[in-house]
């Protein structure tokens, strides 16, 4: 359908058009009005329709998806152009466009945009200017995000790893507190019972117990649970209230009803029942503080973990050891390795290498991140180092489904990403490259079939390492 004489004088008083000789007002015939009232899709994010539109009237809201959060990228108001960056890229949307206002915009499809810019070269220019420039904020905008999605990756498996061992260290806290009163109260009364040898004979067979604890072999369930029972039934022989509830603590220790036997025959046979209750509160006490001492240990791993994946502390350009890097930055992905079998394969005489360490990380956490959803967080993942002459080889490998081929020449393309809309930015193997090969003098390439993705990452050992862009003298 052609436009009328006043839809045609709107559309050219618009700033794209301004210029337009009456000459080259034919490119524009094609095209056509539209209406999108309030709520209109004109674009959605990941879909292609090879449409660009002008604005004539109205306001629509241009946004994205980041890690299912939707981020506003800005308001359009009458006379902004959008879709040309898909039509010349070839590109799916990048975004969604919804008119937030009643509308009326010009719109072209993929021929008459084609017919638009071949027949008039003014408007060309200016189409291609905007491009880039949209494109260097959009890809300059992602790259933020991508940081930040590492850096949330990083927090979320800190955030997972550390609820574990502090929830531990805080009921055994709790615990710690309980058994000291009951072991108080157990003190005194048996004060009037036992004599110093008493006390000195339960002492070391205390300090006997805990050192066979230290030694002795973990228990699979079917046999803790037979010895439980023996335990609980030889303790309800003796008068011992709750034998049940307090078996568990004496079979952690390591501790069967020999040994308990032996301790009782050699104590005050009107208060055994009490000898052996103070003796579960004492192994109980040393079970807690074990517990409290692996849970904050625990912790000090993380916290030196999360000081290693980002170099806290330290210059932007330090003598780095690959596999701590490495290691540093599995931990951060522990949470989401829990089903999958990690593999390392490293030669640990390796030289350290001059490197921005907290950005290898990044590259680290982008390609093991993208192996565990290739392989749904349940399959198996190598990752190997090795010397290839004056370069360092990492790779990382996965028994995943594979790239298919069709896609794999565009998998350093910016903004395409194989996974869903909202769940990438499409930037983060882009990112890896440029800071590989941009950075770091190396490079980075993969091969992909059926049941098999590697990537693999080249470093030189002595090169100089460029500086930041933001910072000419190498300071982020």
């Amino acid at each position: 359908m052609s436009m009328t004489p006043e839809q045609l004088q709107q559309v050219r008083s618009m700033p794209l058009f301004a210029a337009i000789p009456d000459d080259k007002l034919s490119c524009l015939e094609p095209g056509q009005i539209i209406e999108a009232p309030v709520g209109t899709a004109l674009a959605i994010e990941g879909e292609t329709n090879n449409l660009f539109h002008l604005l004539l009237e109205g306001e629509v809201r241009i946004t994205r998806a980041y890690e299912r959060q939707t981020v506003l990228m800005r308001v359009a108001k009458a006379g902004t152009y959008f879709g040309e960056i898909m039509i010349l890229l070839n590109i799916p949307w990048l975004s969604t466009v919804r008119a937030t206002k009643p509308s009326r915009l010009f719109q072209l499809d993929e021929a008459g945009f084609w017919r638009m810019m071949t027949h008039c070269h003014t408007i060309a220019r200016d189409v291609f200017m905007a491009a880039a420039t949209r494109m260097r904020n959009v890809e300059g905008y992602s790259q933020q995000r991508e940081k930040l999605a590492s850096l949330g990756t990083m927090a979320a498996g800190l955030a997972h790893e550390l609820n574990n061992p502090a929830a531990a260290a805080r009921r055994s806290a709790a615990h710690l507190g309980e058994c000291a009163n009951k072991a108080q109260a157990l003190l005194c009364k048996l004060s009037r019972s036992l004599t110093a040898d008493h006390w000195q004979f339960l002492l070391n067979a205390e300090l006997n117990a805990v050192g066979n604890m230290a030694k002795a072999p973990p228990l699979d369930h079917v046999a803790r649970s037979d010895r439980e029972q023996a335990v609980a039934e030889w303790l309800e022989s003796r008068g011992v209230a709750s034998a049940w509830n307090l078996a568990p603590t004496f079979v952690t220790a390591g501790v069967e009803t020999a040994t308990l036997a032996e301790i009782a025959g050699k104590l005050p046979a009107n208060a055994q029942a009490d000898i052996l209750a103070w003796l579960e509160v004492r192994f109980g006490l040393k079970l807690l503080i074990s517990q409290v001492e692996q849970s904050t240990g625990r912790i000090v791993e993380l916290v030196k973990a999360i000081k290693s994946y980002s170099y806290m502390d330290q210059a932007p350009v330090q003598e780095v050891d690959i596999h701590e890097g490495i290691e540093s930055t599995l931990t951060m992905l522990g949470y989401k390795l829990r089903n999958v079998t990690v593999v390392r394969e490293f030669d640990r005489s390796l030289p350290r290498i001059a490197a921005y360490g907290s950005e290898l990380n990044q590259v680290w956490t982008n390609l093991i991140d993208n192996a565990i959803h290739a392989v749904n967080g349940s399959g198996r993942i190598c990752i190997g180092t090795c010397r290839d002459f004056d370069h360092i080889v990492v790779e990382i490998v996965d028994n995943g489904a594979g790239i298919p081929a069709e896609i794999q020449s565009r998998m350093f393309e910016p903004f395409f990403t194989t996974k869903s809309v909202g769940s990438g930015t499409g930037l983060g193997l882009v990112i890896s490259n440029a800071i590989i090969v941009n950075r770091h003098g190396g490079e980075i390439e993969f091969e992909s079939h059926p049941g098999e993705t590697r990537f693999k990452v080249r470093l030189p050992i002595n090169q100089p390492i460029a500086p930041s862009p933001e910072n000419k003298s190498g300071h982020s």
